[in-house]
């Protein structure tokens, strides 16, 4: 056995070692119900785990089928939503649900480039849900993985590429248990961003999030959070009540409407209770 191949199987038995003393206990993880795990690895997309697990518990309560959630309304969808963020996650996922009714007879797929086509499922996500639900071997990398990687293997490199930690995750990739393998990098790269200097730092896709106070984020989930509470507003009671500059008030209010979370009618602002389509990523 070479000096590479030593040290992949030691990096193996730490990973392995680690998941088996600390392996996180979550919900998503006591299932394989394609509708679950499509919803949480959706939700678990730039949040954090503790406000999913607060979170995945009432959605699935609240719309305990895919058909459910493709029959529900934008309001009623983003009301649950509330305290995720990037709430167009929401509308993504409503519509995947749709498109799985109709296209695949509410079938979950377990192909990625058919996942991956669907509202909001990027390849990350799509992998995971086909790992997670199905136990297929599937080689992928996301934010936690990355971190694993590059503290392991590329500790005095910058600016790493996925391209050159890809092989890696297929040369040790559990073929026979890539489910708990991909929860045992996952969890211990979660405690290797608590407890180091983000190894992430040194990926070339690494980036610092926008400040999200006075953000165009910000006033885009204000209004949300104002039209749940509202049936129709006109803008001068939006203008009122958020108070902010009209103009900055004008474009966030038109992308709402163009995304698909609000509809004008006249002068008035509202949710479409029947309305659930979005556009493609």
């Amino acid at each position: 056995m070479g000096r590479k191949s030593l040290r992949e199987e030691s990096f193996k038995k730490t990973v392995w070692n680690f998941y088996h003393s600390y392996k996180r206990n979550l919900p998503w993880r006591q299932t394989t119900d394609p509708y679950h795990i499509l919803v949480s690895e959706i939700m678990l997309q730039q949040t954090q785990v503790a406000r999913v697990l607060i979170k995945y518990p009432q959605f699935i309560h609240t719309f305990p089928s895919l058909q459910k959630l493709a029959q529900a309304s934008v309001k009623d969808i983003l009301r649950i939503w509330q305290g995720m963020g990037y709430n167009r996650r929401a509308l993504y996922l409503s519509e995947a649900a749709r498109i799985i009714g109709e296209q695949y007879k509410g079938i979950i797929p377990d192909d990625l480039f058919l996942l991956d086509a669907l509202p909001g499922i990027g390849q990350a996500t799509a992998a995971s849900i086909v790992v997670f639900t199905f136990n297929k071997p599937i080689v992928f990398i996301e934010t936690n993985i990355r971190r694993v990687f590059i503290h392991h293997f590329f500790a005095n490199t910058d600016e790493v590429r996925d391209k050159e930690i890809l092989p890696l995750v297929k040369q040790t990739l559990d073929y026979k248990y890539p489910r708990n393998w991909y929860f045992a990098l996952m969890d211990y790269g979660s405690y290797l961003g608590k407890t180091l200097v983000n190894p992430n730092r040194k990926s070339s896709n690494y980036t610092v999030q926008s400040a999200f106070e006075g953000s165009r984020r910000q006033l885009r989930g204000s209004m949300i959070r104002l039209f749940l509470h509202e049936s129709y507003l006109i803008k001068t009671d939006i203008y009122k009540k958020l108070n902010k500059d009209k103009t900055v008030i004008d474009q966030a209010l038109n992308q709402l409407v163009q995304e698909g979370f609000i509809k004008q009618e006249g002068e008035r602002y509202g949710f479409d209770e029947t309305n659930t389509h979005v556009d493609k990523k």
